[in-house]
């Protein structure tokens, strides 16, 4: 019997940009004992994956070519394996696919169980797909490094969010909210009635003096600045943050590590905290929950078809988004 074919879209080597994604039909992969076959109906981008295709995580990342990107999904059940005991043909859930192996720019992907959760009828498919990496992202700086409870319980945090309206801001905006906070955001122009909607209570553009220089409009000093933007150098943070403030860098580059070592090694207690997502299962139903109930919504920039990929991966590369990018198949 002839494999079932899908269509998908990959990259055979780094480089190429949108330019280097090629439009193919490769055999539906069959579930592993521990997996489910997803008919996908949506995925998300995360800039994660143009990176990937321009080398910057070499060796890592990716394991093999041609290499499908993209680990953000949401679909339907086809099949399961032997041994999964949590879903059904049938079910509709959210995927967070493996980084190594991704598979989400296709018709179906294989996901393990234990990073695959149900999606209620409330939470569309665009909707549940721009969650895991961004979402756990943001959940994660929130909930484990600033200590926030999402019930709105605790002291209140004096928050900095910057690049407000990226696909990681936009949660960290609503999930801080969800805390005793008080969140001052920045963004560009276009998107600051948006960031305020999303509950920021102070908002800056970025390009104005005192945006470019952090600085809080009703004077506060920050306790922790999750970090989504890139290109701020540490003195621009220092000056604007609490005696024990953090800045969470959510992409560290090498000189954030140094940064990060060296505030280490002279005791300061101005902190710079590298932070590298790690899924779990638990946080993501927590956030699907979240959407469900109305508490976290996912802002779309734009969806794409599977056939137009490539101009998705151009508008991630762009940088510019507001919200999530998605494409279905």
């Amino acid at each position: 019997m002839a494999a079932k074919l899908m269509r998908a879209v990959w990259y055979s080597g780094y480089g190429g940009g949108a330019a280097g994604l090629e439009h193919v039909e490769v055999p539906v992969p069959a579930p592993a004992k521990d997996e489910v076959l997803l008919k996908l109906e949506a995925a998300s981008l995360n800039p994660i994956n143009w990176k990937m295709q321009k080398g910057m995580l070499r060796p890592l990342f990716p394991r093999k070519f041609p290499h499908i990107p993209v680990t953000d999904v949401a679909g339907e059940v086809v099949e399961v394996g032997s041994g999964v005991k949590d879903f059904k043909v049938g079910d509709k859930v959210v995927s967070i696919l493996s980084q190594f192996s991704g598979g989400g720019l296709a018709e179906f992907a294989v996901a393990k169980e234990n990073l695959t959760v149900s999606r209620p009828a409330e939470v569309s498919a665009a909707e549940g797909a721009g969650l895991p990496i961004a979402g756990l992202t943001a959940h994660q700086a929130l909930t484990q490094v600033v200590g926030i409870n999402l019930d709105g319980s605790g002291p209140e945090k004096n928050i900095l969010i910057t690049a407000a309206s990226g696909g990681v801001g936009h949660y960290a905006v609503q999930l801080a909210k969800l805390g005793n906070t008080h969140v001052t955001a920045t963004c560009g122009a276009r998107n600051i009635d948006l960031v305020k909607s999303l509950g920021a209570d102070e908002v800056l553009d970025y390009k104005t003096p005192d945006g470019a220089a952090l600085k809080s409009p009703s004077g506060r000093t920050f306790d922790f600045v999750i970090h989504c933007a890139t290109g701020i150098p540490w003195s621009t943070f220092e000056p604007n943050l609490s005696t024990n403030g953090k800045v969470i860098d959510i992409t560290p580059t090498a000189s954030t590590m140094l940064t990060f070592a060296l505030k280490k090694l002279t005791f300061s207690k101005k902190q710079l905290v590298p932070l590298v997502v790690s899924p779990k299962k638990e946080n993501l139903e927590c956030l699907v929950g979240l959407v469900k109930e109305g508490k976290l919504k996912t802002v779309i920039d734009s969806k794409h078809p599977l056939s137009k990929a490539e101009d998705a991966w151009a508008k991630s590369i762009d940088g510019h988004a507001t919200g999530k990018i998605i494409v279905e198949p």
